[in-house]
């Protein structure tokens, strides 16, 4: 057993624990941020798969938001590039360019009842607008309009943002994160693949004195005799070391945190708020590659009328880094139903195919198909439904956890966690005190 001293230790380098990591040392914390993969990113990273740089899980970076803003803060260079049109909206047929028209000019595509969920809308942006929680997404669309193809719009907003379906999304968390929040109004790729932007993060930490060791299974957070975090136990390289620390972040998820702690240091009922509110959902994507041109899109194509399909992203319009030459590289996802749950996973990717074939005549000759992935369970989009997020806070002094599990009401992605990154390392820092 070796000992290493560190201000502040981050289990994880998913996106919340790179985001944090990075923020710690910026200020001059002695940081180590430790991920058992061999490499960082954790479900938001990529894969190569013959030459094409295939995304894992998070597919788009917002631009303009908490993730630039960061990056500008930390001097660390911007590297997304934003589709010219972010996405267009397939509605009879027709692709259509909303940039500029609104909600107004989306739905009026689809309805003749579009200004009454406009107005609705609008109301949503003052409290006594917005409906009580039980109310889902769909239901709150339902009382404007019974229109399949609005419906449809909801639903893969929906799955697109939070990766859940209108009927399991709180119609309060959708208001508010349209009317309130950014909206992901910008958005744009990596030439790297999305782990571009995570490598950018742990080149940060490392330039500012702290260390990012991937492929170490960390097996538990220590404590100290008053009950305080003050290390990890983590196996690296075979071998077994103790690293002490002055705090703890974990960006693995709540659930998860309480299982390297141990269950019977904490109270009953913050194990019972944990296990209630621990909902993980899940997500299909089917990436596939073609030489000639599939998608017209140069960024993303949402739906109004599918069996599953949220969207089709286009990547090689303005990175065409990420795929061999002469290749195109796409992504299409949805969400299962239920999202929340078991579900047929057979029967869900072939629901996303008969889409994809229905959208795209001639799909199956058309293109390579690269790779499923299924995200859920232990490994989901979103360790917590929007709206039902756990603390950042634990009752064990020193320990705090960042990522999708802790969102602040009414966001997600990526951004969720750079934005819960910046709470906690608030937090940290003021019971820390002055670096070591």
């Amino acid at each position: 057993m070796s000992t290493t001293d560190f201000d502040v230790i981050v289990v994880g380098a998913g996106a919340g624990g790179l985001f944090t990591g990075a923020r710690l040392a910026h200020q001059g914390y002695k940081t180590l941020v430790v991920e058992r993969l061999p490499k960082v990113g954790g479900r938001a990273s990529t894969t190569d798969i013959d030459g094409f740089k295939v995304n894992d899980g998070a597919i788009v970076i917002e631009a303009g938001g908490i993730t630039q803003e960061t990056f500008a803060e930390l001097g660390i260079p911007w590297e997304i590039r934003e589709p010219s049109v972010p996405i267009l909206y397939r509605i009879k047929g027709k692709d259509v360019d909303v940039t500029g028209g609104g909600w107004g000019f989306l739905l009026s595509k689809l309805t003749r009842q579009g200004a009454k969920l406009v107005s609705g809308l609008g109301a949503a942006r003052n409290d006594s607008g917005l409906p009580e929680d039980e109310l889902s997404t769909d239901d709150w669309v339902r009382k404007y309009t019974d229109n399949e193809g609005v419906r449809g719009i909801f639903r893969n907003m929906c799955a697109s943002i939070f990766a859940v379906s209108s009927t399991e999304l709180p119609a309060r968390v959708f208001l508010t994160y349209f009317t309130r929040k950014s909206a992901f109004k910008r958005f744009g790729f990596h030439p790297e693949g999305t782990i571009g932007v995570w490598r950018a993060l742990a080149a940060n930490i490392e330039g500012n004195g702290g260390e990012v060791w991937c492929s170490a299974q960390v097996n538990r957070i220590t404590l100290d005799d008053d009950g305080r975090a003050n290390g990890i136990v983590v196996v690296r390289d075979g071998e077994t070391q103790t690293i002490s620390s002055r705090a703890v972040i974990s960006d693995v998820g709540p659930a998860a945190t309480l299982d390297l702690v141990g269950h019977d240091v904490f109270p009953d009922d913050y194990q019972a708020l944990i296990k209630r509110l621990d909902r993980p959902c899940a997500m299909i994507a089917i990436n596939f590659a073609s030489q000639e041109r599939v998608v017209e899109a140069p960024g993303m194509l949402s739906f109004a009328s599918t069996k599953r399909m949220a969207y089709v992203a286009n990547f090689t319009d303005v990175c065409p880094e990420m795929a061999p030459p002469g290749w195109n590289l796409y992504v299409a996802t949805s969400v299962p139903e239920p999202a929340i749950g078991d579900f047929d996973e057979a029967a869900e990717i072939e629901l996303l195919r008969e889409d994809l074939r229905a959208n795209f005549p001639g799909f199956d000759e058309r293109v390579r198909e690269l790779s499923v992935t299924i995200t859920r369970d232990g490994w989901p989009p979103q360790r917590a439904v929007a709206g039902f997020d756990m603390p950042h806070d634990t009752p064990i002094p020193g320990l705090w956890n960042v990522g999708d599990g802790v969102k602040e009401y009414a966001n997600g992605g990526t951004t969720a966690c750079a934005e819960t990154a910046g709470i906690v390392v608030g937090k940290a820092v003021a019971l820390l005190g002055s670096p070591a």
